[in-house]
Order: C-alpha cells, then structure tokens, then sequence
C-alpha cells in the first residue's frame, strides 16, 4: 500500500502555459496522498499536430521519464492524445505509464455503450483512427470530429474555443448517436465539465482519467510488465545527436550535458 504516490505527467510540448493547465486538471482528479508533478521537456514543438512534432516530442518525453526515474516517480501520464514515445516511456520506468488516449477510450467505455471523438485538426484524426484500432476501441467508437482549433488556441479567452468545441460536441452526440464523447487533446482538459452539463452526456478528458487509473495501479502494486517487448532496452551505442540518450549498464539511458 503507497501512503504517497508520485505521478509525473508529462506535456510533451513545450508551452508553459498548456503544462499549467495539464496540471491543475490532473491534480484536481488526483486525491489524497496523490502528489502531481507537471513537467515539460527542455526542447521540442510548441505544439504538436504532425508526425514530424510528434517523433520530435517522443525524446523529450523519455528525457523526462529518465529525470522522473532519479527523484523516485512512482507513475508517468504522457499528456498528449497522440500518445508519443508511450511505448519507449514504458521501457525506462519501473511504474505504470500511461497515455491519454488509452486511458480516455477505456474510461468512456465504462461509463457508456458508444462514443465519438472530438479534436483538434482534421490532421489528426488519422492517428485518433489508429490509436483506437490498435487499443482494441475501434467498434465502440463511432467517429472522430475535428474542430479545427489549433491546439495553442485552445488555452486563448478571446479565441472562442470553448464554444467551438461544445458545438462539436453536441453535434457529435447527434450526428452519431452516442452516449459519451472523448476529447481528443490535452489542452481541451478544463473544458470537460462545462460541455458535459451543456450536451447532457459523460465527456471524458483523458488527463482526469490517465492521472486517476494511474494512481489506483499505483495502489495496487501494478507496473508494466517487463518480461518481452517492455524490457529495459540493450546498452547499445547511439553515435551522433542522440548519443546522450545511449542506453549504457543501466535500464535508462544518461541525458545530454547541458
């Protein structure tokens, strides 16, 4: 039984502001005894809305999951719908990592028969679409909308996104006859209550739901399996940019010098 839980979670951009959000919307869900510590990688995208951004975020998040493993973490969220670097985090930590996306998927499926999905770009919907075939969701959703809100425009007053996202949402529901609806980007956190009261159904976040199944597999002494694929990876050179990121005699590989 863990008295204090550690959780990491881990915004794969670059944006102050976007991890501030990510971490009040995690630490309001997380309860008693649950610390949160929000964090962010040195480099990378401001934002993330390609393949290109994503493979770049993917190392800051292991730099961080390396960071998290010498101050004693005791579990990880990776804050972005995309799920970047999940499976290469999972390889580095000792505790339970999750993504957003899985975490959302499963959430919605407890509290409702079907959901849609609602995001950011269009361009993103292909990797939603892949995500939930691969999680084993991809009957129980019915759709993937875009909203087509730049993620950075999701945290501006003046930009409208609440409202934009709500009507998505509520035509989502219609549209599709769902029960439930799963937003499609960490930044789209703070808006879970407000448009779940608006259009009547569950609306699930995916921070809210990493951050809570996280700490209960914390709880019940639950970790990734490290017997075949989620092994620590082989020491192996890594020559060129990377190089700091060398898995050596240990299962993490040491960061770059500043």
């Amino acid at each position: 039984m863990h008295d204090d839980i550690r959780i990491r979670v881990v915004n794969p951009n670059t944006t102050r502001a976007m991890t501030d959000l990510i971490g009040r919307s995690a630490r309001v869900v997380a309860g008693p005894g649950v610390h949160v510590d929000a964090v962010q990688p040195t480099t990378g995208p401001a934002s993330i809305e390609s393949h290109y951004e994503e493979a770049l975020a993917a190392v800051g998040v292991l730099e961080q999951v390396r960071l998290g493993e010498a101050a004693g973490v005791d579990a990880y969220v990776v804050a972005c719908f995309g799920d970047p670097g999940l499976d290469a985090a999972r390889e580095l930590a000792h505790g339970p990592v999750l993504g957003i996306a899985e975490a959302a998927f499963h959430a919605a499926t407890m509290v409702a028969r079907r959901f849609s999905v609602v995001t950011s770009l269009g361009r993103t919907a292909g990797r939603a679409h892949e995500l939930l075939d691969r999680y084993g969701f991809a009957r129980a959703c019915a759709a993937v909308h875009a909203c087509e809100i730049p993620v950075l425009a999701l945290e501006d007053p003046t930009s409208g996104a609440l409202e934009h996202v709500t009507a998505a949402c509520r035509a989502a529901v219609e549209a599709d006859d769902v029960d439930a609806v799963v937003l499609g980007c960490a930044g789209m956190a703070a808006f879970t209550g407000r448009i779940s009261d608006a259009i009547g159904v569950p609306v699930v976040d995916g921070v809210a739901a990493a951050t809570t199944f996280a700490a209960a597999l914390v709880r019940a002494g639950l970790r990734t399996s490290a017997r075949s694929e989620y092994a620590p990876p082989p020491p192996k050179p890594v020559p060129g940019l990377l190089g700091g990121f060398a898995i050596r005699q240990t299962s993490a590989p040491a960061l770059p010098v500043a």
